[in-house]
């Protein structure tokens, strides 16, 4: 069961919220185009194998500010797409002897199910690229009238020089720029920047008839085109990871700004990249993971807790000593939370005492420190260390001796639960029920101890601990727990 933020009595937008916009290379003010709503894309995986960790970390942060967003009172419409057609798809399939089509829906779902396992909410709409093809061609069509595209022996090429604020997310001088690894070369473009919007059909590729003939789309115009269709000709926020800044986020403003005759995009965010034990990760250097491997190690809950204890745009250090740290931290939590419910059940409701009082305040200024965190271009890492502050100061005010007042137990409660919901953490209920026999045993415990026969005590004690089951004695009562293997 997952805690949902209760949007009615959400922090609304009486605070204000800063990004580090590429774009402009600064913290700016968000203003929404609309107010009260947000128009958001995301880039999402080739779906050709199982998603890696890299990808994990767009996913979870781009998803932590859509739930921050929503927190604030914003209708967030949240896109991001599947490319389901790419070399890496089509070669797949040629490997195994099926359909490219087999290859990315295996994908798509297996996808999918890592993004649950994260926490990551559903996307409004997660788009197919091999599902727009008309409104592919037809922004290319436009780019050739408008005079930003050629077409050469049934390729079409985006011509970059016709666009003199070709560079401007990347700070790159088109003058100055070579051809790199990602943009195809070919002789009969004008400029080797020019990259492709359509490309011929190969044999054994799928393809999709057109104006030059049978073909499919080059990787960049499918963003612009899906981001347009979903969204509109000018969006609030694009984000991916760094990566992506060029050619591909660079390439998108040029085709939608010149097609569309508008700006793209207002905020333009990116994720730094996971280092794997401080190096670059790489099929090569044996150390490139998929989310769907980390997970039969560490609980999803745990991976996005590491994923949002440093700031999004710096680079981040995957290492086992760091997710131990991270398991750790996360657990810290849930005992938290445990012991505040067993407090709530021996809580009084009366007012509150004048300590409890400033314990309150207390609280609320560990809410307001969360909210200044996010605000503060989604600094999760300051946001966490807030929760943990309410952690400690519930650790060291709360009482184990005597009953505390029911506001004070169950406003801590709310709160974790609260901005924890904001990060996609700590909202597992964990169910705890015993049997009749673990049941009658601490009975019997209980009973042993009122007549002071320790001896019996202790050996119901490690017989119940040999059954898993640990036993903490308080003023209150006794408190059980599973131990955790």
């Amino acid at each position: 069961m997952n805690w949902k933020p209760n949007l009615k009595n959400a922090r609304r937008k009486e605070t204000i919220m800063k990004l580090y916009n590429t774009l402009t290379r600064k913290k700016e003010e968000f203003v929404p185009l609309e107010e009260g709503k947000v128009k958001m894309y995301v880039c999402g995986p080739t779906v050709y194998d199982y998603i890696h960790i890299g990808n994990a970390r767009p996913y979870v942060i781009f998803d932590t500010i859509r739930r921050y967003m929503e927190y604030k009172g914003y209708e967030v419409k949240y896109v991001q797409n599947f490319t389901d057609v790419d070399d890496k798809i089509i070669n797949k399939a040629i490997k195994e002897g099926v359909e490219s089509t087999v290859i990315s829906e295996r994908y798509i779902a297996e996808a999918k199910k890592d993004a649950e396992g994260l926490n990551v909410e559903p996307a409004t709409y997660n788009p197919k690229v091999t599902e727009e093809m008309p409104e592919i061609i037809e922004m290319i069509k436009t780019l050739i009238e408008k005079g930003h595209a050629y077409e050469v022996n049934g390729s079409v090429f985006y011509d970059t020089k016709s666009f003199p604020d070709y560079g401007k997310l990347s700070g790159k001088n088109i003058d100055d720029l070579e051809a790199g690894a990602r943009i195809e070369v070919d002789t009969t473009k004008k400029s080797p920047m020019d990259f492709v919007l359509w490309k011929p059909k190969k044999p054994g590729e799928p393809a999709w008839q057109s104006p030059w003939g049978e073909g499919r789309p080059g990787w960049h115009i499918e963003c612009s085109v899906m981001a347009k269709k979903y969204l509109g000709d000018t969006i609030d926020i694009h984000a991916g990871g760094e990566d992506l800044i060029f050619p591909h986020h660079e390439n998108e403003i040029a085709q939608s700004e010149c097609a569309n005759g508008k700006p793209f995009a207002n905020y333009w965010m990116h994720n730094g990249y996971i280092n794997i034990n401080n190096q670059k990760m790489s099929k090569s250097l044996g150390n490139f993971f998929t989310v769907r491997d980390i997970l039969k190690q560490y609980d999803g809950e745990v991976v996005r807790f590491f994923m949002l204890s440093a700031h999004y745009r710096n680079p981040i250090n995957f290492a086992d000593t760091l997710m131990e740290q991270a398991k750790s931290a996360v657990e810290r939590v849930y005992t938290c939370i445990d012991n505040l419910e067993f407090l709530l059940q021996n809580s009084e409701d009366r007012e509150l005492a004048d300590s409890e009082k400033e314990y309150s305040k207390t609280l609320d200024d560990c809410k307001a420190k969360f909210i200044a965190a996010m605000d503060d271009d989604l600094n999760t890492a300051d946001a966490i260390a807030a929760i943990f502050d309410i952690v400690y100061a519930s650790n060291t005010a709360l009482s184990n001796e005597n009953k505390n007042a029911k506001a004070v137990v169950e406003k801590t409660l709310d709160l974790i639960h609260e901005l924890g919901g904001v990060l996609g953490l700590f909202q597992k209920t964990q169910e705890k029920s015993i049997d009749a026999e673990v049941e009658e045993l601490i009975e019997k415990r209980n009973k042993a101890r009122s007549e002071k026969n320790w001896a019996e005590a202790d050996a119901i004690r490690d017989k119940l601990k040999a059954m898993n089951i640990e036993l903490k004695d308080t003023p209150m009562g006794v408190k059980w727990n599973y131990i955790s293997e």
